[in-house]
This record gives C-alpha cells, sequence and structure tokens, in this order.
C-alpha cells in the first residue's frame, strides 16, 4: 500500500507526569522523533511521526502535566497548543491504577478540544493491585473513546491506532452537554478544577472496581493522613527531610569507601606510566589532573545521587509526589508558581 506523502493529521498528546505517556509516543513512533524545546519556553518537546493504513501523522509530546490551570510553564505550554487548534485530535494518556486523579485532567481537556481519545494505561499493572476499569461505561460517562493499554507489552496499541484513525479521519460530533467553555479558556480557574477534580471522582466511582476493599479504604485513610491540613504538612516535611539526610550525611558512608578504592589506583597508575618511561608532564597530567579530578568527582557525587533518585522515584511510584505539590501548590500560588515546583527546588538543592 502506498504511503501518503502529504501532511498528515495532527494528534496532541498530553496527560499526567508518569502515565506511561513517553512509552505510548515511543511505541507509536517507533523512535522516529525529534526534540527541542517550545518557543519562547524552556520547556522540551518532542514531535515524531508513525503511519498507519497508509496516512502518515505527526504526533506532538505535550508537557506532562496535572491540570490545564496556568500555574507553570508546563501547563501554559499545554493549554495553549490545545486552545490554538493546531491538533486534529488529542489523545490524553490515563493511569489505570489511579485513574480519579487522571481524569480531572480528561475533563479540562475535553471542554477545551475535540476529538479526544482516552488511552487508559497501565492496566497490567491495574490488574496486579485488582483494579478494574469499565472502559464502556467510562466512554460512555466521557462521551470520547476510550481505549485500554498496556502499552510498556505492546498490548492496545493496535486498538488505539484504530481509534486515532477514526477520529482524525472520521470525527464524530461532539456530544451533547459537553459543549465547550464561552471564551475558550475551560479548565484554567480554581472553579473549573474543583468542578473537574469532583466530577472526576464521581466517574471513577463508578467506574473503577477495587476487589480489594480493605487496600482501598487503606489508601483512602493515607490519602487523608498525608493531605489534610493537620498531618499532611508535617508528614511531608518528615520524610523530605529523611530523604535529605539520607542522601547528604547517609551518602558519605559509600562516597568514603567509594575514595578509598579510587585513590587507591592512583600509585599503580603512577607506576605504570614510570615503567613506561612516559614524560613527568604527561604523568602529572593523566594521574594528578585527570584521574584524581574524575575519582573525586565520581567519589563525590554518585553516591548522593544513587540514593536520592531512587528514592524519589520511589516516591513518585507511591503515588506521594503529587500529594506533595498538592500540599505545597496554595502556598506557591501566592507567588505565582506551582506545587510541582517544589519538587524541582529539592533537586536542585540535592545537586548544588
Amino acid at each position: 500500500m502506498a504511503v501518503s506523502t502529504n501532511p498528515g493529521p495532527v494528534i496532541a498528546l498530553a496527560g499526567n507526569p508518569n502515565v506511561g505517556k513517553s512509552t505510548v509516543f515511543n511505541a507509536l513512533t517507533n523512535l522516529r522523533q525529534h526534540t527541542g524545546n517550545w518557543p519562547g519556553k524552556t520547556v522540551a518537546t518532542a514531535r515524531g511521526t508513525y503511519t498507519y493504513h497508509g496516512q502518515t501523522y505527526d504526533l506532538v509530546d505535550l508537557p506532562g502535566t496535572y491540570s490545564l490551570r496556568p500555574g507553570s510553564a508546563e501547563e501554559e505550554v499545554t493549554r495553549d497548543y490545545l486552545l490554538s487548534g493546531e491538533a486534529d485530535v488529542t489523545l490524553v494518556v490515563a493511569d489505570a491504577t489511579c485513574l480519579e486523579r487522571n481524569l480531572a485532567l480528561v475533563l479540562q481537556i475535553l471542554e477545551i478540544a475535540w476529538p479526544v481519545v482516552l488511552c487508559v494505561n497501565l492496566l497490567d499493572e491495574a490488574a496486579k493491585k485488582h483494579i478494574e476499569v469499565d472502559l464502556a461505561l467510562l466512554q460512555q460517562k466521557l462521551g470520547c473513546p476510550v481505549v485500554g493499554a498496556a502499552a510498556r507489552g505492546g498490548r492496545g496499541l493496535d486498538a488505539l491506532r484504530q481509534a486515532l484513525e477514526d477520529a482524525a479521519l472520521h470525527p464524530q460530533p461532539r456530544p451533547e452537554g459537553t459543549a465547550p467553555c464561552p471564551g475558550g479558556c475551560a479548565g484554567c480557574g480554581e472553579r473549573r478544577a474543583a468542578t473537574a477534580m469532583a466530577k472526576a471522582a464521581e466517574i471513577a466511582r463508578e467506574a473503577v472496581t477495587l476487589d480489594d476493599e480493605k487496600a482501598h479504604r487503606r489508601d483512602r485513610a493515607l490519602d487523608r493522613l498525608l493531605t489534610s491540613k493537620a498531618t499532611g504538612i508535617p508528614a511531608m516535611l518528615l520524610l523530605l527531610a529523611g530523604v535529605l539526610w539520607l542522601t547528604m550525611v547517609g551518602a558519605n558512608v559509600p562516597s568514603e569507601l567509594l575514595s578509598r578504592l579510587l585513590m587507591g589506583w592512583q600509585e599503580p597508575l603512577r607506576g605504570a606510566l614510570q615503567a613506561a618511561s612516559a614524560p613527568w608532564w604527561l604523568e602529572g597530567a593523566l594521574v594528578d589532573g585527570m584521574y584524581r579530578t574524575v575519582a573525586w568527582v565520581v567519589s563525590v557525587m554518585l553516591p548522593p545521587m544513587a540514593i536520592f533518585f531512587p528514592l524519589f522515584t520511589l516516591l513518585e511510584d507511591a503515588g506521594y509526589l503529587p500529594r506533595v505539590a498538592f500540599n505545597l501548590d496554595h502556598f506557591f500560588q501566592r507567588s505565582g508558581a506551582h506545587g510541582r515546583q517544589s519538587l524541582t527546588m529539592c533537586i536542585v538543592y540535592i545537586i548544588l
């Protein structure tokens, strides 16, 4: 079948951070992509192409964001691009293991973009946690096509490509009762964000079934503990203080061991150069200059990074970092920032 050479439909890829959005992007494009920055922004962008049934599609990976309220550069870029109308279809990727949180963004996107296709990803992880998602009911409630997937294993990708083709080449009219917000600023204000969260919780209660009700109650209790005004901030401070202590103080032990190991190779390396009759300046440059500098940097920097980033990844996978952003969002908004920037501040603090 001949491949079309005409510019193909543009698909915008949106979703919360860490929902497998990049995995979906890579699986669809087979890494046929290029990266850069959005004009006038320091926010990274990735674009790629894929071909399905002879038609080439241009896939634009938007920054991961929790809402369309313009509290950060990522949210502003995502909102402005969707409002620009450049995309023919918006593909939203959601995490099946925490669908309620993801649906808030889906509902905000549905207010400003059409057609929309929802990909409920990580169904394999949801099955491990005894979580079932009624995709048909979810599609009925949202009024847009819903496709289940486990992109890391390739499951559901063909159905996703077909849904995107149908939406791009044969778009259906927007369902009644889902008209866009007057003025085109849906999802940007506090009131609309709160409304989206409430509706997301209502839809999730109907579409998501938890076989392990005891675990569900435990998660709800943990949510109340970690996000309430009375206990959320103290718990966050204690946990982040523990992470910083392990990173900065606890790393001294492996750093010292690594330093002894690497510095112990200085004299054997010097002896080898002397045995080879290397000139004194070459010996000094290689041993006292290059090797000692690299050994010092590795022994000082590697242990803290090897501790901090796995711990941060563990907290993200456990769903705690979004709770930190939620706890601090109110304070950061007073200075025109966003709660998620607190996480960036932690990373910069460790690196510096």
